[in-house]
């Protein structure tokens, strides 16, 4: 910890406080990142003043605390302090002001620095266990993060209303150990490449109708952020998917047919140290595309398919010495066989096993359940979580595995 804590040394940080109870843990927060040598200043909603006393947390931060977008003297510029902060921490995050972030209401200082902070926002939430499970509660967590903010898990305990459960704010020792760790350790992913796919391709039978599948490229698109985070230069080579992506600093490569996104992979994985193969793209194309719509006439119509190029089985015939390979498999029956056999023969060094058979898992679901095996025999087995996660745990597992 005392390590850890040394690396905030003249870091800024915006400690954001809401209404809730576990106001109090953010004094020893406040006094905790001082002591380690941030510069802190503190935004409180009007209603935190009932739970905690801006007058200590101003002593204890060195900065006065501030509360109103207005008064009669004076305007808080919100815009230069979102644009000052190294990190913006929202601790507690109340289930309030968690429902006005992920839907993009600015009724006080802190929400207007929130929705103008060109820094990472973190969020620490607290509340009680029946709130926290509450569907609009997870649906609100993951718009956040799906924004790009970063949520701090609850902890397990005692809740102010005499409960015991999930919902209290992760201990201030825990916060920092957090922010350390996910944003000022120096990453061993910095300034790699890496490409990355996802979503479907579709693939045409006239100008109107194609072979296609449900995949919503959620999956590659959370590895993309959770690898940016972590400092990678990253191209994404997306297929036709319904969910819009923008984020900046992502090279994004739009692709179609499999053929595009064969091209597209080929073109950019020379220079790849890491590429992971999360897309689905189809294993079979019509040999012919109808120039004109097909008309309904026949009782039956016949369309002759032809293999498309196997895209990971190129790359792994391609891959050089100190490149990393990772593809998915998406199985329905004999999973871990399949998804084994595949990993050799594709000369992957690793493959991601999710089953549709897995309640949660699969196409166009939010949560994912894998299963990681390793070229040389490891197997890493994880529980059913959100796909932001499950990148993360990818991630991860590279890291622990090559670059540890």
């Amino acid at each position: 910890m005392v390590f850890l804590k040394s690396m905030l040394h003249g870091k800024k940080i915006i400690v954001g406080i809401t209404g809730s109870i576990a106001a109090y843990k953010s004094i020893y927060l406040v006094r905790a990142l001082v002591k380690a040598g941030a510069e802190v200043k503190v935004i409180m909603t009007p209603s935190s003043a009932d739970f905690v006393s801006s007058l200590t947390l101003s002593t204890l931060s060195r900065n006065e605390v501030q509360i109103e977008l207005f008064d009669e003297q004076s305007w808080s510029n919100h815009v230069m302090l979102g644009r000052w902060a190294d990190i913006m921490l929202i601790a507690p995050l109340s289930c309030n002001t968690l429902a006005k972030m992920a839907n993009g209401l600015c009724d006080n200082l802190l929400l207007a620095v929130y929705l103008s902070a060109t820094c990472p926002v973190v969020a620490a939430p607290a509340m009680d266990e029946d709130m926290w499970h509450h569907p609009a509660t997870k649906n609100n967590i993951e718009k956040l993060l799906s924004y790009g903010n970063k949520i701090i898990p609850v902890e397990k305990g005692d809740l102010a209303s005499g409960l015991y459960g999930d919902g209290r704010m992760a201990e201030p020792d825990n916060i920092i150990d957090f922010l350390t760790t996910n944003f000022f350790l120096s990453s061993p992913l910095r300034g790699k490449k890496v490409v990355v796919t996802a979503g479907p391709t579709y693939e045409a039978l006239d100008p109107v109708r194609f072979i296609g599948n449900h995949s919503s490229g959620k999956m590659g698109m959370a590895l993309a952020k959770e690898l940016k985070g972590k400092g990678a230069f990253v191209t994404l080579i997306l297929g036709p998917t319904q969910i819009p992506f923008s984020e900046k600093g992502i090279n994004l490569v739009n692709v179609t047919t499999a053929d595009e996104m064969h091209s597209a992979c080929i073109s950019n994985f020379k220079d790849a140290e890491i590429t992971i193969m999360a897309a689905a793209v189809a294993d079979y194309a019509p040999i012919k595309k109808a120039a004109d719509k097909i008309k309904k006439k026949e009782k039956t119509l016949v369309i002759e398919l032809e293999k498309t190029r196997d895209i990971l089985k190129t790359l792994g015939e391609r891959k050089e010495k100190g490149q990393i390979l990772v593809g998915f498999a998406l199985e329905t029956n004999n999973e871990e066989v399949f998804a084994k056999e595949k990993l050799i023969a594709k000369n992957a060094d690793l493959i991601v096993l999710n089953s549709l058979k897995e309640s949660g898992a699969g196409f166009g679901h939010d949560t994912n359940k894998i299963t990681i095996f390793e070229k040389e025999g490891k197997e890493f087995r994880f529980e059913n979580k959100s796909k932001s996660a499950v990148a993360k745990d990818i991630i991860d597992t590279i890291i622990n595995l090559y670059y540890a």
